[in-house]
């Protein structure tokens, strides 16, 4: 509740005092300490942030990413698990202004959460992204079959 009013007041002023006001509510939320962790789990070539583990996922939505990410062929997911760490759990959302969990990085570029991952997956850009950022070895050029819609 305290976030909203806050965001509705920096509404109301103009001009550059909005934005910089906006801005300064949005960094405020975010915890040194969670920066930190996050800008460092982010510089690995692929890191989900999720509820549980890629073993161990404890939501459909991670569970899912996790699934599209195998069949892809990665093997070894770097994940950090939101439900230990409340901090990161509220700060991966300010991070990227994108308010659900999980969220996947490549090279420390934000790509997205469930839904733009099956988007990514349906359309064969997921498969382009991880060859073209060395996630998956240039060799591993066939893309997985898409699911058919039967």
């Amino acid at each position: 509740m305290f976030r909203n009013v806050l965001k509705n007041t920096a509404l109301f002023t103009r001009g550059a005092r909005a934005a910089s006001a906006h801005q300064l509510v949005a960094t405020r939320l975010i915890t040194a300490n969670a920066k930190v962790k996050i800008d460092t789990a982010v510089k690995s070539p692929l890191v989900v942030f999720m509820k549980g583990t890629p073993d161990e996922p404890m939501c459909g939505f991670s569970r899912a990413v996790v699934q599209i990410l195998q069949m892809h062929g990665v093997d070894k997911i770097t994940s950090v698990d939101c439900l230990q760490d409340p901090e990161i759990r509220e700060g991966i959302k300010e991070y990227t202004d994108w308010p659900t969990i999980p969220q996947v990085y490549v090279k420390g570029k934000f790509i997205g959460g469930c839904d733009v991952m099956v988007q990514m997956h349906q359309s064969g850009e997921l498969h382009e992204l991880l060859v073209k950022e060395g996630v998956l070895p240039p060799d591993h050029a066939s893309e997985p079959e898409p699911e058919s819609k039967n």
